[in-house]
């Protein structure tokens, strides 16, 4: 699978974790009152239903109704910064008109649109999370890691 570079850097300690996979935009966001919980938050794209819970599967106080959480917020703008706003925009499926495209214009969009919804999604992304983290608990190598390894090459290198 190709890496691509993040569209600017960006810290890790507030969204450690986010990806566009799945159809949404989802990732892990640190709380901000609890240095050790974490919220898996996630936006479906196109109807734009929103989950944000911790990562023991509370709910977040904040995601109720129609509007963003904190979260929520935090989770599209470091997203944008690591995929560049009309990815973000182009992959969640909002309709930005002609301008400049931000973090705070996608959310505006897609804010107010939709509804809380189901957090089927946080164990799923909070495992993907972990298992990122133990990559960094690996020797740097160049050799291939066994566990990637459940499809044999389709050619040889030369």
């Amino acid at each position: 699978m190709r890496v691509v570079p993040p569209a600017r850097p960006r810290k890790l300690a507030k969204v450690p974790f986010v990806e566009l996979a799945d159809g949404r935009l989802q990732g892990v966001v640190s709380s901000g009152s609890d240095i050790e919980r974490v919220y898996v938050s996630s936006v479906e794209a196109g109807s734009y239903a929103f989950a944000c819970s911790t990562n023991n599967n509370r709910p977040c106080g904040g995601a109720r109704g129609t509007y963003f959480c904190k979260h929520i917020h935090t989770l599209i703008t470091e997203a944008v910064l690591q995929y560049g706003a009309e990815r973000v925009a182009r992959y969640l499926r909002v309709e930005i008109a002609a301008g400049e495209v931000d973090a705070q214009t996608i959310a505006a969009e897609m804010s107010g649109t939709s509804a809380a919804g189901e957090t089927t999604a946080a164990a799923p992304v909070f495992s993907r999370f972990l298992r990122h983290l133990a990559y960094l608990e690996l020797a740097p190598t160049t050799a291939p890691l066994p566990e990637l390894q459940w499809f044999p090459p389709t050619r040889a290198v030369a």
